[in-house]
């Protein structure tokens, strides 16, 4: 091969080499955006923030779940129904089981019977019980006729139940409740989820009798309650002096003076 034959093949294998490189480098152009793309990107800092912002909220919902539900549900309002005494409980399951059977949800919503727990002591023991707020009266979230009258179904279902008497307003016309009867109605219902309180109905300076125990027949006046207890100091006379006595409070009698 002469020399002009060599130097006409090397330009050749430069401008190959070039294009080489240059290919490659378009195909690494090409690549490597897949490669970033692959890796998925961080949440946006604002994310974070929005989900802090609603967690106190979530927290509230869950610590009182009563506090999230409504006034009133679409369309309805609240009622109050008169019942037998202490039919209260079973109206309101008899309603609920009948409503769910015909498939009356859409204009029958909440039927509340408010109550409160109380604590006793006796003995030394204690005892807790569920008192009715509103004996006699079960109240009834429903949706009326547009002339004010009850949907004719839910009407002979209810009048049916054993027990109901009418509810409150004109016959087949029951009168809504205000807005602030709602919603101290509603709050009562919440009760029973409270710790109860020992109800004694005893102040300092009233004037009792002790009707049972070693002082029994003593009188005198409450000097001290303690309702953690159910322990009330009454300061009595024994002998020409006063003195402070510790009794159970249902061993207590109001007197007069």
């Amino acid at each position: 091969m002469s020399v002009q034959e060599e130097t006409n093949v090397s330009p050749a294998n430069d401008e190959t080499v070039e294009a080489a490189a240059e290919a490659q480098d378009q195909t690494d152009a090409v690549q490597a955006p897949a490669d970033d793309d692959a890796k998925p990107e961080p949440a946006p800092a604002e994310d974070d923030s929005t989900a802090t912002a609603d967690a106190p909220a979530e927290a509230d919902a869950e610590a009182d779940p009563a506090a999230a539900e409504p006034m009133y549900q679409p369309g309805m309002n609240w009622f109050v129904l008169r019942v037998a005494s202490n039919k209260e409980n079973y109206v309101r399951e008899t309603l609920l089981r009948k409503i769910q059977i015909e498939g009356l949800t859409d204009l029958v919503g909440r039927i509340l019977v408010p109550t409160e727990k109380t604590k006793s002591m006796k003995g030394g023991k204690q005892r807790i019980q569920e008192k009715k707020l509103y004996p006699g009266y079960v109240f009834v979230e429903m949706r009326l006729e547009e002339d004010g009258r009850i949907p004719q179904d839910v009407f002979f279902l209810i009048k049916e139940t054993t027990g109901v008497g009418d509810f409150v307003g004109t016959t087949g016309r029951p009168a809504p409740m205000s807005p602030p009867e709602v919603e101290k109605m509603l709050h009562d219902s919440k009760r029973p989820e409270e710790t109860p309180q020992l109800e004694m109905d005893f102040t300092k300076g009233d004037y009792v009798k002790i009707t049972q125990g070693p002082f029994e027949n003593c009188e005198g006046t409450v000097d001290e309650v303690d309702t953690d207890k159910g322990i009330v100091r009454v300061l009595v006379t024994i002998f020409g002096r006063q003195t402070p006595v510790e009794v159970e409070y249902w061993t207590l009698a109001r007197t007069d003076e």
